[in-house]
């Protein structure tokens, strides 16, 4: 298989809109519920936290999948370096899914998690903990979430070094995601982002 041909592969995997199937089965538009947002949170809020967790454990797959399966069918001397790259396809397909035109993606921490997992599974194992202490403490999924989207890259630079391209790609899809969450932020310093299980409206 051709990398580019890998790489394409990882975003339109990325790209299936799992939350946006389960809400259609439920007779619901995400999109227009909710955050608006096509992730598991949303769908847990908004159609309840069985199917928000299937959405969740689908999303990380999408993730894990191609970066596992897929760099040992390239034709390259470096798959390593391939791996990395259909891992950022995947996210980016998440986030901007080409089954609904590059619209109404999620925020990428599920996929981020199932990438880093085939990547570096330690480190990810890592943040995933941290993730749910933070949830613990807070009940809110936004902090636990930006909380592993710090302990993630760090883990990472601590694993492989700070200058290995991993960890810089992990930087970097850190701080996109940190970037993604800027409305949550903004809630949680206003003292209105909702906690986990709350089934309530709240703006995109």
């Amino acid at each position: 298989m051709h990398p580019l041909l890998g790489v394409l592969t990882g975003y339109l995997a990325g790209s299936i809109p799992f939350a946006y199937l389960a809400g259609k089965a439920h007779g619901v538009d995400l999109r227009e519920h909710g955050s608006g947002n096509l992730g598991a949170t949303n769908a847990i809020r908004v159609l309840g936290k069985k199917t928000g967790l299937v959405v969740y454990f689908a999303d990380t797959l999408k993730g894990f999948l191609p970066v596992y399966l897929l760099p040992g069918q390239l034709d390259t001397s470096r798959p390593a370096m391939w791996a990395i790259a259909i891992g950022v396809a995947a996210i980016i397909g998440h986030v901007k899914p080409v089954f609904l035109m590059g619209q109404g993606g999620g925020k990428g921490v599920a996929t981020t998690g199932g990438v880093f997992f085939g990547l570096a599974w330690l480190p990810t194992l890592v943040a995933f903990f941290s993730f749910l202490i933070a949830l613990a403490l807070t009940r809110r999924v936004s902090i636990g979430s930006l909380t592993a989207a710090v302990v993630l890259p760090a883990g990472v630079a601590m694993q492989r070094g700070a200058a290995d391209p991993l960890t810089l790609i992990c930087g970097a899809i850190a701080i996109f995601v940190i970037w993604l969450h800027r409305g949550n932020i903004r809630r949680i310093m206003d003292g209105t982002e909702p906690r986990f299980g709350e089934k309530k409206e709240t703006p995109a």
